[in-house]
């Protein structure tokens, strides 16, 4: 990329390498903008017979053109691609849905000199019209040979996030408690509420029992005929494990255990575990406040239907203190 001078009559689509003030400080136009024939008429109007424009070289791609072209390689799913001032492309959800993301990728994406690609969290809830992601291209323009690089790399890997759409979620709720099934629910069902409106969403299907292994397991079964996308078990008791009454009661069913004990507070005795492509999930104490806690973490993916591994909340003790 180089500077130059240009008449500024003959300045139509080009691209300015510096702002240019009127003589009380007041910015008129800002560097990179791509001078259109307004632009031409009212910078005459301001007697400036000359302007200084960056031309791209051979091998060079355009601010604009290089971020539309990562941008459009960075995401898949519900989300479009918009261009915005100064070399930036943004991602914005269009319609309700979790963002999963690669961070592996996306930090080797970031450690190039190319662009920067910023995003939401891992197992962000977006909003219709959110901005999911950013893409920013250094100033002007990029060596194609660099942009192919990291194109070919994403072509490889496969996109740096995914938004997932939270299509008619479905969640069912078992309220449980040694003595009896209501107390649970007189205690919980307030903040339960409260937690699933955040993400949109009502509890689809609800059942109290008392916390029995037999009891448990029959009501897990009931709500598994509706196929909700997931099954919360608020519990009075704690600790939650595999060997307790929640975690019998999911043997008992034929349930699989993918976790217990996440690196979040609160939330540390999370016990998560699948039936079939259900996911249940078991957090004692989560349900009394509605505070953000563990279970705020994992209901977004949950509720897109997505298939949270053991590992994956392994991974979320990096800003996992939440309180």
């Amino acid at each position: 990329m180089r500077a130059l001078a240009v008449e500024t009559k003959e300045s139509t689509g080009k691209v300015l390498c510096c702002a240019i003030f009127r003589p009380g400080g007041r910015k008129l136009l800002s560097r990179g903008h791509v001078l259109s024939d307004e632009d031409v008429r009212l910078l005459e109007g301001e007697g400036l017979a000359e302007v200084w424009v960056t031309a791209l070289e051979d091998g060079e791609v355009g601010e604009d053109e290089a971020v539309l072209e990562l941008a459009g390689r960075i995401g898949c799913g519900s989300l479009e691609v918009r261009l915005a001032a100064g070399g930036r492309a943004n991602l914005l959800a269009t319609e309700d849905a979790c963002v999963l993301v690669d961070e592996a990728l996306l930090r080797q994406i970031n450690a190039g000199t190319t662009a920067v690609v910023a995003t939401v969290g891992n197992f962000s809830h977006a909003s219709l019209g959110q901005r999911i992601a950013t893409v920013k291209s250094v100033p002007f323009a990029v060596p194609r040979r660099e942009l192919e690089l990291v194109l070919a790399r994403l072509r490889e890997r496969g996109p740096v996030l995914q938004s997932r759409p939270l299509r008619n979620p479905a969640v069912g709720v078992l309220y449980s408690d040694p003595i009896t099934g209501e107390r649970a629910k007189q205690l919980f069902e307030s903040v339960m509420r409260q937690r699933l409106e955040r993400f949109g969403v009502r509890a689809s299907f609800a059942l109290a029992v008392t916390e029995e292994e037999h009891g448990v397991a029959r009501g897990l079964e009931y709500l598994l005929r509706s196929r909700p996308s997931t099954i919360l078990v608020a519990s009075t008791t704690a600790p939650a494990g595999p060997d307790d009454v929640v975690g019998r009661a999911l043997a008992r069913i034929g349930g699989s255990l993918e976790r217990y004990m996440a690196p979040v507070e609160p939330g540390n005795l999370l016990l998560l575990a699948y039936k079939g492509e259900t996911p249940i999930l078991s957090a004692p104490g989560c349900f009394r406040s509605a505070k953000t806690n563990v279970v705020d973490l994992l209901l977004p993916p949950l509720l897109a239907r997505y298939r949270v591994s053991g590992c994956e909340v392994a991974a979320l003790g990096m800003g996992g203190l939440l309180g």
